[in-house]
């Protein structure tokens, strides 16, 4: 196993384990955490051997816990840094960075906006490194009110370049205005993406999805598509076949055979720090 040379009580982040995916997080500063910490916590948070650690070791999850307690000690030297770890979701589809550090923002405060403004705005970062600070800037927005306006115009100034960012990205950034912000304000523009085609469906729905989560329209006036058809044709041709060869083994089998089999392979294994990308849930 390596060594990895942290003072205390750094060096208990190392062996606290696997994080819950909770509301609720554990409180760091308990732990004895104060500001004078926060370089050795920076330095843990970017430890690239404890990133690629065991996925079973405790240590893999020392860096999560790393910048969960910068959040909560609203280290605004952190912003910075953190930013570096979202490169991570496009090169290794790290989807604890790309779900928890958005949140991690949020709980630091205003003081990342800019820094999550710029890095937004840069289109050298990678569109999943993108949407994660995006996020970052609803999740501060939700948490911080009186940022809201601000947030709003950021994502609003960005999602008028929608001719020139990716499909996804564009999506991601409406969605944080329409489900998380509701801003009825960005509506103009967001109809503007979405009649140019330069929208990814898959992700949030159609201009008639974003009205009725703003509050324009009470339902849909026609009936929704198969999003998945229209963004991923071929993606969706395999789920059908797919669908169609279980279909067949449950009648081959019998029902009660292959519901034995699927039960199978639900049982619960052994948690590890999973690295995949996701698009946001709809």
């Amino acid at each position: 196993m390596p060594e990895f040379d942290y003072p205390k009580p750094i060096s208990k982040l190392l062996t606290l384990g696997e994080v819950q995916r909770t509301p609720q997080w554990r409180d760091y500063l308990a732990l004895g955490f104060g500001p004078g910490h926060v370089p050795d916590l920076i330095r843990m948070a970017l430890d690239d051997g404890l990133h690629h650690a065991k996925s079973d070791s405790s240590e893999v999850w020392a860096t999560v816990h790393a910048w969960r307690a910068l959040a909560q000690l609203h280290a605004e030297d952190a912003a910075e840094p953190l930013t570096r770890l979202l490169i991570r979701i496009d090169e290794f589809g790290d989807d604890w960075v790309g779900e928890d550090i958005p949140r991690a923002f949020g709980i630091l405060g205003p003081a990342a906006i800019p820094t999550l403004r710029d890095y937004l705005a840069d289109s050298a970062h990678g569109v999943w490194a993108r949407v994660a600070a995006a996020n970052g800037l609803q999740e501060i927005a939700d948490r911080h009110p009186h940022t809201r306006d601000d947030v709003i115009a950021i994502l609003v100034g960005q999602l008028e370049h929608f001719d020139e960012q990716d499909r996804t990205l564009n999506a991601c950034i409406v969605s944080d205005l329409v489900c998380d912000l509701k801003a009825v304000t960005a509506a103009p523009i967001i109809e503007k993406a979405y009649a140019a085609g330069r929208v990814d469906v898959a992700v949030l729905g159609d201009w008639e999805d974003a009205q009725v989560y703003l509050g324009l329209l009470n339902e849909r006036q026609t009936t929704a598509p198969n999003y998945i058809a229209v963004e991923q044709p071929e993606l969706a041709a395999t789920l059908a076949e797919t669908a169609q060869a279980l279909q067949s083994l449950a009648h081959q089998f019998g029902a009660q055979e292959f519901a034995s089999l699927q039960h199978r392979s639900d049982e619960p294994k052994k948690p590890t720090r999973r690295k995949r990308r996701r698009k946001r849930k709809r």
